[in-house]
């Protein structure tokens, strides 16, 4: 069942992506122009209220012992070559 659940959030956000190519790209009557916008608006929304649901998950799933959520970047950042310079008191 995940499976379908995140195939509809990808399936959503590439159709959200042709949505906003062709309103950049063409030129398209004004009624069709609205069509699509009021589309990719309902796709945008879906989109959000998926990746919240997934933050909370994330956030559920890294609580600490008192249930209080920890958050932590992603990906570390790489360190930069200035930086590992300063570091070394160059």
């Amino acid at each position: 069942m995940p499976r379908t659940k995140s195939n509809e959030f990808e399936k959503a956000f590439a159709e959200l992506e042709q949505i906003v190519k062709r309103l950049e790209s063409e030129e398209l009557p004004l009624d069709e122009s609205l069509e699509l916008f009021e589309k990719g608006i309902r796709l945008s929304r879906f989109c959000n209220q998926k990746l919240e649901e997934v933050e909370k998950k994330i956030e559920l799933i890294l609580a600490d012992s008192k249930g209080q959520p920890v958050t932590e970047p992603f990906e570390p950042e790489e360190e930069s070559e200035e930086d590992a310079a300063t570091e070394e008191g160059l």
